[in-house]
């Protein structure tokens, strides 16, 4: 398996890009390349799903929502009661 990273031109600035920042652009390259889900993507990337797309939008990277992802929220809901 080939995974491709595109970092940012500003990461090359940073003197201090740490194991948490490796795990979060290796999220983002497997969400990108529809590899992995969009709450497994936050959770190796150490975020709440709603910073985690946040991060994605930063990097003009599209959310795919398939029936996977659906089927995972609503039993996220039915986990807290919410149906």
């Amino acid at each position: 398996m080939q995974i491709t990273l595109n970092l940012p031109d500003s990461l090359s600035q940073t003197e201090t890009f740490n194991q948490s920042d490796w795990l979060r652009e290796i999220a983002m390259a497997l969400f990108q390349q529809e590899r992995i889900s969009l709450g497994r993507a936050s959770k190796i990337a150490g975020v709440d799903v709603m910073d985690f797309q946040k991060l994605l939008a930063d990097r003009g990277i599209y959310v795919h929502y398939d029936v996977e992802d659906f089927e995972q929220d609503v039993q996220h809901l039915r986990d807290r009661g919410w149906l």
